[in-house]
């Protein structure tokens, strides 16, 4: 069966996009691009590409070759996936080249591994790495709630679920992926249904996505089984809307990033050896996505277990683990991830309000932009309460000033501070700079007469309402118009 392609992704110089542009343009209305100019001064396009503009495999078996990642195996399916494999990159760089094995047994069995289409992703190369420096990330993917709350927590802290091995519940949504000729990931949307940004250090990738308004067509009609590979015969008697399905395309070159939007499902093919970068990330735009995803997975669990309702000590708090499992997060932790943001947005709201004593600060783009987070929250924050019996006490509970003694926490106000002194180019930035803030905002009392404790939506609305409005004299804005 063929698909339908409808148009192709639209390619736009990123040195001649403003910020403000990109939100307004792909960021805001949830439409991918592709993005052109950005790479020319990384280092992975120096030391990871041949002077040919082949991957450069040798400089990562030399460099990085113990590093122990996730390789997959494209000509085999296991459940939703690819089968994973361990290995190091040693291993996987001698398996490219079709090397013979050196420490892994008998010939049969590398006979058997060379006839594997293996491509290596998810490797948390940042984390592993951290002073190596392979590249920048391009301004327009910076507010990047995601990563910044994972450099310092982690996502769900249950020690029954949560392990460093456990690919959702992870240390950073940062990779690097390798990949020849012929190897691909199978249809999907994204974890969290976040954004993502892919950016081709070499190589090329043929990129088929699907709109969210069309993503029914591709499960069963009970919504639970979707389609594995566009371009295998889809039983269309199981899923019957697959041939309505109308797709975009792009040929993604190299030193391209695409920017993946919240909900697209997608396919991609590596049409030529390559190396790619990608990020997972959330901001203000985008929570809507993770709640619904969120409240979906739930009812689902939910319903997985229902017939042990009755007998179960604890239903909800099972549900709510199961939750965490399959998700990478549950109600709570989403709260709590909510709960910390708002309170660093309040944090450099003071701090600016402190450093700038005139009556306009509050409009500068930093404190625009910082509000419109804080009442996309809020907004969050009530669609979570308004759904009845789902957010009782099962675990949430943050004291804010108990968050404000956590050196850990004020790492995170620390960076999200500079995220948007760069997105907003009104901060020059340095170990000084960092090191001043971290002083001054320890200082900042910050609660004042507003209550410490959130232990449910409703406690983080308030907190939102009262504290801002304790130094603003405003509400908060309901739309993001003054951010362009």
């Amino acid at each position: 069966m063929g698909i339908k392609i409808g148009g192709q992704i639209e390619k736009v110089n990123g040195k001649e996009l403003s910020y403000h542009e990109f939100v307004e343009r792909y960021m805001e209305k949830n439409q991918p691009v592709v993005l052109t100019g950005l790479m020319d001064d990384w280092r992975a396009c120096r030391d990871w590409v041949t002077d040919n503009g082949q991957p450069n495999l040798q400089f990562f078996a030399t460099h990085f070759g113990k590093s122990k990642v996730q390789v997959a195996d494209c000509g085999t399916r296991e459940f939703t996936d690819q089968k994973r494999l361990e290995m190091t990159v040693a291993e996987f760089v001698e398996q490219w080249l079709g090397d013979p094995m050196q420490e892994h047994g008998n010939a049969s069995s590398h006979s058997a591994m060379s006839k594997m289409s293996l491509y290596l992703k998810d490797w948390h190369f940042v984390k592993e790495y951290p002073e190596y420096e392979a590249y920048t990330t391009p301004v327009f993917f910076c507010d990047d709630w995601l990563n910044i709350y994972l450099d310092n927590y982690h996502m769900h802290n249950d020690p029954n679920i949560y392990s460093e091995n456990n690919e959702i519940s992870c240390s950073d949504y940062r990779f690097v992926y390798m990949g020849a000729k012929g190897t691909w990931t199978p249809f999907h949307a994204d974890v969290f249904r976040s954004y993502s940004w892919s950016a081709n250090v070499c190589g090329k990738k043929r990129w088929l996505f699907l709109s969210p308004s069309q993503s029914h067509l591709v499960f069963d009609r009970n919504m639970k089984s979707c389609v594995y590979n566009i371009f295998d015969d889809v039983n269309e008697t199981k899923i019957s809307g697959f041939a309505e399905t109308i797709w975009l395309e792009c040929t993604q070159e190299q030193n391209e990033i695409i920017f993946v939007p919240s909900g697209w499902y997608h396919q991609v093919h590596n049409l030529e050896d390559t190396i790619s970068i990608n990020h997972n990330w959330l901001n203000a735009y985008n929570l809507r996505w993770v709640w619904d995803l969120l409240l979906r997975d739930y009812n689902e669990a939910k319903e997985y277990i229902e017939d042990i309702k009755d007998i179960c000590d604890d239903f909800e708090g099972l549900c709510q683990r199961n939750l965490a499992a399959n998700t990478g997060m549950n109600f709570n932790d989403f709260l709590i991830f909510l709960a910390r943001l708002s309170l660093a947005n309040y944090i450099q709201l003071h701090y600016l309000a402190r450093k700038n004593g005139n009556h306009t600060w509050n409009l500068s783009p930093i404190a625009q932009h910082l509000t419109f987070n804080l009442a996309s929250i809020q907004k969050m924050a009530l669609n979570i309460k308004s759904v009845e019996d789902l957010t009782g006490s099962h675990g949430f509970h943050l004291d804010f000033r108990e968050t404000l003694k956590d050196p850990e926490f004020f790492k995170l106000c620390t960076f999200l501070g500079k995220t948007y002194g760069m997105v907003h180019m009104q901060q020059n930035w340095s170990s000084a700079t960092k090191n001043a803030w971290i002083d001054d905002m320890r200082d900042l009392d910050v609660i004042g007469t507003c209550s410490s404790q959130v232990c449910n939506p409703e406690d983080l609305i308030k907190f939102i309402e009262l504290a801002v409005a304790e130094f603003m004299g405003v509400q908060i804005a309901e739309d993001d118009s003054r951010l362009k």
